[in-house]
């Protein structure tokens, strides 16, 4: 049977630190597609041993050859095909996530032969995203600075950059040094899926049971040398320690073996709870996140809405100045047009009565024909005084409230009071009418479902800036708390419209029952003019 070539040959390997010898002719082979363990205690010289076949040390004896190939400083192990997995993970600090995992072998745009070459950041970072999500780590952010990850984050993100390409052969030394449980169990599932890709893997760790299950030999080394060379199937964890502490006597081996089973699981244990511990801290951190993303869009919502209701309010004020307008255009042109035409009629029909007197003919339908005419004109009159009251353009708020208020005591039979401070003068168009709407709405409430005798009106000021209009009566008053949200369900429009004006001029509607009956009405408003 064909014996292959080795992939990675170690050759006599000596390497010295002042008067302390760390390696000492170390020699081995690894077969392409297999997964060596190197076991050792602390000061075996393993971590010597990676840093100089990562070329980090250059030796004082011997040599490696990788694939045929003499390795020196200056050879590109990236290219050659080989990853590298430190204790302690060697990365840039000031780049970020992405960027490392790349690092000298940057994908993007290459020309003329791959003499030259572009990095494309986009393509890192989405290939850095996918490759994290496959390390179980999605909560990495790609583009953060590596230097202020987490020990074991940081570990993560070498581990990626490991992973970013295929790599003939793995060099990973110990380091579940730097990783939860969780992760040296995810560590272990990809050294597995590297050597079925037929990969070579160089593992070391403290935990022996990592070797026993993924190595197909176990390389153990104390002092600088290697002592044991044995296939895992081939020995057992006794003889491994055994190796390690160097002695072949039962009785002291056990307490050995017994101390690692011990410390073993309680890392285990401890490794786990803190593991939960992160998974929680990063769940309160997620729902934090969330909560504060929710927050955000509720505030943004809520904006939305504010911005919609101050474009409902403008575009209520347009159309409540545009009624107005309607209404005082609409005023002018029955009292221009229609009125004076029957008022004209009327003339013409007292004259004719007179004609018809003289002439000694009946003329009860004559008079009849000008009463209707009266009634009518009346009826004209009335309703151009409610589509705009004549009095409020020249003479004020003040004269049109005592016309209405005398009007509409006649026509209802309902006693009226009127109570109008002289100070307040003229005020702005707009909050005139508002204020007489209110009354007007609110006497109109009354005399449809108050079943009042009388009401009072009144206009006070209550400081330099701010009116109180209160309408009340001595009626039924109310049967339950004033509430706005059912005036549309029970088809109260007019106390609905009240609220609108009153929301739209800034100002507030209190409505209660009055102590001795009846219901009382208060709308306090603000104004531009200070009262003299």
């Amino acid at each position: 049977m064909l014996r292959t070539a080795p992939l990675l040959s170690v050759n006599n390997l000596t390497k010295s630190f002042g008067n302390l010898i760390a390696l000492q002719d170390v020699s081995f082979t690894v077969q392409p597609g297999e997964v060596v363990g190197l076991a050792g205690r602390s000061g075996s010289g393993i971590t010597t041993l990676f840093k100089t076949l990562a070329l980090e040390y250059k030796p004082d004896h011997g040599h490696t050859e990788f694939n045929n190939q003499v390795l020196v400083p200056t050879s590109p192990l990236q290219k050659l095909g080989i990853g590298t997995i430190h204790q302690q993970p060697e990365l840039v600090e000031g780049l970020d996530v992405a960027t490392n995992i790349f690092l000298g072998q940057e994908l993007g745009w290459t020309f003329f032969n791959d003499r030259y070459h572009i990095p494309q950041q986009s393509r890192m970072n989405e290939a850095a995203a996918k490759l994290l999500v496959e390390l179980d780590a999605p909560f990495i952010p790609f583009h953060e600075i590596v230097g202020n990850l987490s020990g074991e984050n940081r570990q993560l993100v070498a581990i990626a950059h490991a992973m970013a390409f295929p790599r003939k052969l793995y060099l990973i030394d110990n380091p579940g040094f730097l990783l939860s449980i969780p992760y040296q169990r995810r560590l272990l599932q990809l050294i597995g899926d590297w050597q079925t890709a037929g990969s070579a893997v160089l593992f070391s760790s403290t935990n022996l049971d990592q070797l026993f299950a993924v190595c197909d030999r176990i390389l153990v080394m104390r002092e600088g040398r290697f002592v044991q060379d044995v296939r895992t199937d081939e020995t057992t964890r006794e003889q491994v320690v055994a190796a390690l502490v160097g002695t072949r006597n039962r009785q002291q081996r056990t307490p050995a073996i017994w101390a690692l089973d011990s410390y073993y699981q309680a890392r285990e244990q401890s490794e786990m709870l803190r593991h939960n511990q992160r998974l929680l801290e990063r769940d309160l951190q997620a729902r934090d996140q969330l909560n504060q993303h929710l927050v955000e869009q509720l505030a943004q919502q809520v904006k939305a809405l504010d911005d919609a209701n101050i474009a409902l309010q403008d575009a209520q004020r347009r159309l409540l100045t545009e009624r107005e307008q309607e209404r005082k255009h609409l005023a002018r042109e029955i009292h221009d047009q229609p009125l004076q035409d029957l008022l004209s009629i009327n003339y013409q029909l007292e004259d004719l009565g007179e004609l018809l007197d003289n002439a000694d003919v009946e003329s009860d339908e004559v008079q009849d024909i000008r009463s209707n005419i009266k009634t009518i004109v009346e009826d004209l009159r009335t309703i151009c005084g409610d589509l705009r009251p004549p009095t409020i353009d020249s003479l004020g708020v003040g004269a049109a409230l005592r016309s209405f208020t005398s009007d509409w005591e006649h026509r209802t039979g309902i006693n009226v009071e009127l109570q109008f401070d002289e100070k307040i003068g003229r005020l702005p168009e707009t909050l005139e009418l508002s204020i007489f709407r209110i009354v007007q709405e609110a006497l109109n409430n009354i005399w449809k479902h108050a079943g009042a005798t009388e009401a009072q009106v009144s206009l006070q000021p209550v400081s330099a800036r701010r009116l109180l209009v209160t309408i009340s009566d001595n009626g039924q008053g109310m049967s339950r708390p004033f509430d706005l949200a059912s005036l549309s369900t029970e088809g109260h429009y007019g106390l609905l419209g009240i609220s609108e004006r009153v929301a739209l001029m800034g100002g507030r509607l209190r409505m209660q029952n009055a102590p001795d009956g009846g219901a009382i009405l208060q709308v306090e408003l603000p104004h531009p003019k200070t009262f003299r």
